[in-house]
């Protein structure tokens, strides 16, 4: 009976043994929460009598249903070339009026419009040759801390966007 209980022992301990897996050395990418970054460049709006000026575009990949979606506008250039980036929605207010830059986005597409409280198409300046920067948030990691969305330069820092390699969309 003793050398029985040996082996049941013995064969409890070969099999928990053998269980034991070591995942110290998988490599996990996590394409669902790291955030991404679009450009649009030089792009410019279009007039239809149903939706006004508009950017359409759709996006490469769907996005996740909890994703959030963050646009900045290029609207001027520092003294060393470095972009200037003002979050939308946006009012301008010019001489002619007020000019408004708003957006939509489902998860297959986004639409960027123009609007104002006068004949826009007087001011090309703004409806030409416009950059737009999008940034895709990942719905997990928008609680995390407070900060301000507005503020382009902090947005990257807070999300390792520095070094992220920019596709066009």
């Amino acid at each position: 009976m003793r050398k029985n209980w040996y082996l049941l022992l013995l064969g409890f301990l070969f099999l928990s043994v053998s269980c034991i897996v070591d995942r110290d050395r998988d490599s996990y990418i996590d394409n669902d929460t790291i955030a991404t970054v679009y450009d649009l460049r030089n792009i410019n709006f279009t007039y239809t009598n149903s939706d006004g000026w508009t950017i359409y575009k759709e996006f490469l990949n769907p996005l996740v249903g909890s994703d959030m979606l963050l646009i900045y506008r290029m609207s001027d250039t520092t003294n060393n070339g470095s972009p200037v980036w003002q979050q939308i929605p946006r009012t301008l207010y010019l001489s002619q009026g007020e000019l408004d830059y708003d957006f939509d986005f489902s998860r297959d597409d986004i639409r960027i419009m123009a609007g104002g409280n006068y004949d826009i198409s007087t001011t090309p300046a703004f409806l030409e040759n416009q950059t737009f920067r999008i940034v895709i948030v990942p719905g997990s990691t928008t609680g995390t801390s407070r900060m301000d969305f507005s503020d382009y330069e902090a947005v990257a820092e807070h999300f390792n966007l520095k070094n992220v390699k920019i596709q066009q969309l």
